[in-house]
């Protein structure tokens, strides 16, 4: 009877060589997806303002065998993205798979001509969209004739499609992330960057910690208790799944709803 030697599986790692910067990465579906994108091999620079939460987070994945990068700076800052990026070509080599996810939702009533937070959220979810865009374009667009392949996921949202009192602004801005999206995807196709917007539903994250209208703060309570939320978990996996298509394969728009979430 012969004795089987004890044998060690490899890690599955289908991102191993690549270079994922991620914004928005301090908490929720960011802080998930870089964790996520790490675990499958892929180097990870993760960009946010909170320098603090970031280096808690370049720790559980360096004790988790990956590799990361902490980059504190706010998205809205032209120069202060643009440092990013080039220390992101200096030390990883440059960006392949960018998740563009910093962002915040204000909903109110348009009577309540709420303009500080109409103007933050056309801040940080367009311009400090394209601020990031404009930074590591070059990058991704370097990985895909090198390489074959490079990825632009952006984070939008079902609200970009659906009609929803009280959040005309944050929806808008989300409509303009979706439509970019699709034009960039022609764009870049044809230099081997895939393009994709995601677009989920009710997720649990800081977000909802933001909102001060009290008739949106009581929906949302509500919808607690009609349905199970999505957890950023949920999206990461999603967010993964897309890297992970073969260079032919892209995504266009993905929407990612709970279960019992009607629209």
């Amino acid at each position: 009877m012969s004795t089987l030697a004890p044998t060690t599986l490899a890690p599955v790692t289908p991102l191993r060589g690549r270079v994922a910067v991620v914004t928005g990465a301090s908490s929720g579906i960011g802080e998930a997806a870089a964790e996520k994108l790490a675990s499958l091999g892929a180097r990870v620079a993760v960009l946010a303002r909170r320098a603090d939460r970031l280096k808690d987070l370049v720790e559980r994945i360096t004790e988790n065998g990956g590799t990361a990068l902490a980059l504190a700076a706010d998205v809205t800052d032209t120069e202060a993205v643009r440092a990013a990026a080039d220390r992101v070509e200096t030390e990883l080599g440059g960006a392949d798979l960018l998740l563009n996810n910093a962002g915040v939702m204000l909903p109110a009533p348009i009577e309540e001509r709420a303009t500080g937070q109409w103007q933050h959220q056309i801040d940080l979810n367009i311009t400090g969209l394209m601020n990031v865009i404009g930074a590591f374009t070059p990058q991704l667009v370097g990985a895909g004739r090198e390489r074959g392949v490079a990825d632009l996921i952006n984070t939008s949202s079902i609200a970009a499609q659906n009609i929803f009192p009280n959040f005309a602004v944050y929806s808008g801005t989300k409509a303009y992330v979706t439509h970019l999206s699709r034009h960039l995807r022609v764009e870049l196709g044809a230099k081997n960057v895939r393009v994709s917007a995601i677009e989920p539903g009710i997720v649990g994250t800081e977000l909802q910690s933001h909102v001060t209208d009290q008739g949106t703060l009581d929906w949302l309570e509500g919808s607690k208790e009609s349905m199970r939320w999505l957890t950023p978990d949920d999206i990461a996996e999603t967010i993964a799944f897309l890297a992970t298509l073969p260079p032919h394969v892209n995504l266009q728009q993905v929407t990612i709803m709970p279960t019992a979430q009607p629209h």
